[in-house]
């Protein structure tokens, strides 16, 4: 599903962000990539979206080399990654259920796919009873749920949650985390990017591991061990 074949990226002058990295993620994995910042964590983010160009190798997700992505397709690449920041980013005058909606009204999405979608997608991450609060009236938590759902609009093959728990406490970060294996086990391919050293020691599950922009350890049921 996703290969990272001998990635390498620096930027000017001199500051290299990822060096010589590979390591493959198979359909339906659910994998912890972490590091201390400074890392490579969030470029290798930003070169699954396209949102960078390695300087050297080549990214291929399901069989589509995205280092030769056109600017044109970039839009139809971004459709099968869902991507949760640690940035809420909801907009505080719409409600949870409009805040999802938007997601698919920029793409064009018609009123009945709409109406089909948003109830589907809050059932999945246990807002039902919450679509018509706005961000100020749910917790934190509650708002990255938002977030979450937000992400699994276009039904994506892919969900990379970069430090998604980073603004909240441990009940709640709990909670994100038992949500991210249930989408996991929904068939999803899961990236969960942290520096959280608890979260990944409860998950159990694949660890790559990053130090000074190189893979330093890959772990199939590992730990933070950095």
């Amino acid at each position: 599903m996703i290969i990272f074949d001998r990635i390498s990226k620096t930027y000017p002058p001199e500051t290299k962000a990822l060096d010589d990295v590979s390591f493959h993620i198979e359909s339906g994995e659910f994998v912890s990539i972490v590091g201390q910042s400074g890392t490579g964590k969030t470029t290798l983010v930003r070169l699954l979206i396209a949102e960078e160009q390695p300087t050297k190798g080549r990214v291929v997700i399901g069989g589509w080399d995205i280092t030769r992505v056109r600017r044109t397709e970039v839009p139809m690449l971004r459709r099968q990654i869902g991507v949760v920041f640690q940035d809420f980013k909801l907009l505080t005058q719409k409600t949870a259920a409009e805040n999802v909606a938007f997601a698919l009204e920029v793409c064009g999405a018609s009123r009945s796919r709409i109406r089909e979608v948003v109830p589907n997608v809050l059932r999945i991450v246990g807002l039902t009873e919450q679509a018509d609060r706005f961000p100020a009236q749910l917790s934190g938590g509650e708002q990255q749920r938002v977030v979450i759902a937000r992400a699994l609009v276009h039904r994506p093959k892919i969900l990379i949650a970069d430090e998604p728990t980073g603004n909240l406490d441990s009940i709640h970060t709990r909670e994100i985390a038992d949500l991210l294996v249930r989408i996991n086990e929904l068939g999803t391919t899961v990236l969960l990017v942290t520096h959280n050293r608890d979260i990944v020691n409860m998950l159990h599950r694949r660890v790559l591991s990053l130090d000074h922009g190189r893979v330093v350890s890959d772990q199939p049921h590992g730990k933070y061990r950095l």
